[in-house]
């Protein structure tokens, strides 16, 4: 019952604080409008394109056509394998490759073959490039309808020609897919920022309310309580679970908030629930690890923002996992934000269950595990050496 007393003592100091009313309540909400707006207004799609040596006006002339595409931003490339590789990595949508033999077989009649790079995602590119294509081929039709009539030679009569009804039906569009798809096609305009963001506030919250603990200690108060027929292991579980609650109390905010604002889906509710609980633990067993790591609560501050944005932003807060090198990919899974993260994207994209998130459950309540019991220690002995 004393431990619920602690607890609720910390809630009342979250909402007592007037600049957690920003922080906790505005600001989390703010920054997904921002990330909503972005990715609902949508980012201008980059084509990635390479003109082979040799591909001479028409191959140019298709590049131009391209660029003329609205929406659109071309990219240029030296290479076929750094255009894939870009693509691959999510620095372009899509790639096209103009062979080297493109003008030259245009002029012989010849068939020729347009490379096409995407993602499967990302194959709506595919449509613009045909459309480019067959625009050049209206061209070319006249340019050489022209030509045929003896009304000019083909490269003014390429200038020249601004109409034509049929294709050339030798330039063909192939087409292929390469690496997996970066976001899911139903993904909502703000989906991408609510689970990043409830995963970085929740951590952040966590992490500054350290300072709290910190305050208490300062202040007498936990000898106070020790004083009285209170155990130091009951001021102990209070005080995590007081860490605990105000997390919490940060997360359903942003899950609630979403939800009813913005119609984020966050897929199975016991598997989202579970995922809140478990990263939560681990929210407050870094708060509590904290509080007694720091001698006034300005350095705890300082050091858990600094701290929890560091942590966030290699975890996948700020720039989706996806988009990590295969390297850095294994680096964030150092932190926990990376295992939340990857569990929300299972249920949420993948629309998983609980079966489905079992192994990154295990990882969150194996790092909760350890920081409570480390934090646990190290509050009980500060407290019992007051």
């Amino acid at each position: 019952m004393k431990a619920l007393t602690i607890a609720y003592v910390a809630l009342i100091r979250l909402v007592r604080d007037r600049s957690n009313i920003f922080f906790v309540f505005i600001l989390p909400i703010a920054i997904i409008v921002l990330i909503g707006a972005q990715f609902g207004g949508g980012f201008d799609p980059k084509l990635g394109v390479v003109v082979e040596p040799g591909a001479g006006v028409l191959g140019e002339s298709l590049v131009d056509s391209l660029d003329a595409t609205e929406d659109v931003v071309v990219v240029l490339y030296d290479s076929e394998s750094a255009a894939l590789d870009a693509v691959e990595r999510g620095n372009a949508d899509a790639a096209v490759v103009i062979p080297t033999d493109y003008d030259s077989s245009i002029r012989a009649g010849e068939a020729v073959t347009v490379g096409f790079y995407a993602r499967p995602d990302n194959r709506v590119f595919e449509t613009v490039v045909q459309s480019a294509v067959a625009d050049q081929s209206a061209v070319i039709r006249a340019a050489q309808f022209a030509v045929d009539n003896g009304v000019a030679e083909f490269d003014e009569a390429l200038v020249i020609a601004s109409d034509g009804t049929s294709d050339v039906s030798g330039i063909t569009v192939e087409a292929r897919t390469i690496g997996e798809s970066t976001l899911p096609p139903d993904l909502g305009q703000f989906d991408l920022g609510a689970s990043s963001q409830l995963v970085l506030f929740m951590f952040l919250t966590g992490l500054t309310g350290s300072a709290a603990i910190i305050e208490t200690r300062r202040l007498g108060v936990a000898s106070r309580m020790l004083s009285t027929p209170t155990t130091a292991g009951t001021v102990v579980g209070g005080e995590g679970l007081g860490r605990f609650s105000v997390v919490m109390v940060q997360g359903l905010y942003i899950l609630f908030a979403t939800l009813l604002l913005f119609q984020v889906d966050w897929g199975n509710p016991l598997g989202a629930a579970l995922v809140m609980i478990t990263f939560g633990a681990v929210c407050a067993g870094a708060a509590m690890l904290m509080g007694t790591l720091f001698r006034n609560d300005e350095q705890a501050t300082g050091v858990g923002v600094i701290l929890g944005i560091g942590l966030g932003a290699l975890g996948g807060c700020m720039i989706p996992l996806e988009f990590f090198s295969d390297t850095m990919q294994m680096v964030a899974h150092i932190t926990p934000h990376a295992w939340a993260l990857d569990a929300f994207a299972v249920l949420v994209r993948e629309d998983g269950t609980v079966a489905d998130i079992l192994p990154e459950l295990a990882v969150l309540t194996a790092y909760a595990a350890v920081l409570i019991t480390i934090a646990g220690l190290r509050l009980r002995r500060s407290m019992t050496a007051i």
